[in-house]
């Protein structure tokens, strides 16, 4: 099923490509895979553009490009998309509580535009699709996971409608990325820095942690490997978030501030409903369509893959795998912030 695979002589776009995940990708693919032709940046802030061009100038990069544009613009991610071979969707509305107060702009760009670069890809000659989503979109009770999830299906469901094209779409999920934009690792670093406080939302609190090498990679997996229709999921660690304060702030006051509208304590990636389609492919879970054009048993024979038992789940609050108020020092050090000292 999986012909070879490889980024030489092929042109890759990234939509919110001047997104924390999306400079990761750009860096990987830059040094990694220098023979690729061309490296599309597709976002709407002209400001990151103009930075992120300082950062990876043309001059020394001649196969990157800048493009203006919004996800909501069918006609202008069309012609963005013309002789592009992998589009990696990462644009998105990703802050809960705005979502929650400015529900009909989110619905525009992470429904929409999910469209929009689904429509967009089946009319061009893009060859394969990796959609980023978020554990939020797992059983979401905010209106941004609800968004993601909506997209997540339509990702899903475009591979029952490419008809002869032989394009595949694939989703990866994922937790909250270790020092991205508005993360909470930066956030606490700034906030004892200016205030010696962290604010606490709820003691109990858990969340998924991965790297941006860690999305990087994921990214790269679903877009070697993908058959068309799978939600990769990977195995990763949690982290309470009072351990998360504790690394970072031990001395500093932590008050009670009460979670956000749309938040939950524990994060979910894979729900017991899920578990029916849920496999185990050793580095990562797979949770596959459950309408696919292709041999399940010629996949799971591929793949090596292990069915999930009926009813498994993977909670942020009941994980196997936790960081420690040590490990995630380390981690801060190495992926956020290098100076970084208690």
């Amino acid at each position: 099923m999986n012909e070879k695979f490889e980024l030489k002589g092929k042109s890759i776009l990234i939509t919110g490509g001047t997104g924390s995940l999306g400079k990761a990708l750009t860096s990987h693919i830059l040094s990694k895979h220098p023979e690729a032709r061309k490296l599309i940046i597709y976002s709407r802030d002209e400001q990151k553009q103009f930075q992120m061009a300082q950062e990876f100038p043309k001059e020394k990069y001649p196969q990157i490009r800048y493009f203006i544009g919004d996800i909501r613009d069918k006609n202008r991610l069309t012609r963005a998309f013309q002789d592009v071979d992998y589009v990696i969707h990462a644009a998105a509305m990703k802050h809960v509580h705005i979502a929650e107060y400015n529900p009909s702009e989110c619905i525009k760009t992470n429904v929409g535009g999910a469209e929009n670069v689904v429509e967009a890809s089946l009319q061009t000659k893009v060859q394969r699709v990796v959609a980023l989503s978020t554990d939020k979109a797992c059983a979401p009770i905010n209106l941004y996971g609800a968004t993601k999830l909506t997209s997540d299906k339509l990702f899903i469901a475009a591979n029952n409608i490419k008809g002869k094209n032989p394009i595949r779409f694939s989703v990866v999920r994922y937790g909250n990325v270790m020092g991205s934009n508005g993360s909470v690792i930066p956030f606490f670093i700034n906030k004892k820095k200016e205030e010696n406080k962290l604010p606490i939302t709820d003691p109990n609190m858990t969340r998924f942690n991965i790297s941006l090498q860690g999305g990087v990679d994921m990214v790269m997996h679903a877009l070697e490997y993908a058959w068309g229709g799978e939600l990769f999921v990977p195995k990763i660690p949690s982290y309470k978030i009072m351990d998360v304060a504790n690394a970072i702030g031990p001395d500093c006051e932590k008050p009670l501030v009460g979670i956000r509208p749309g938040e939950k304590v524990h994060e979910e990636m894979i729900t017991p409903s899920d578990s029916f389609y849920t496999y185990d492919l050793g580095k990562y879970y797979t949770i596959l369509p459950a309408t696919h054009m292709w041999n399940l048993e010629e996949y799971l024979k591929t793949f090596n893959a292990k069915k999930a038992p009926q009813g498994f789940s993977y909670n942020s609050g009941d994980n196997d795998e936790w960081e420690t108020v040590e490990s995630l020092r380390n981690l801060i050090k190495e992926h956020v912030d290098p100076d970084f000292v208690i």
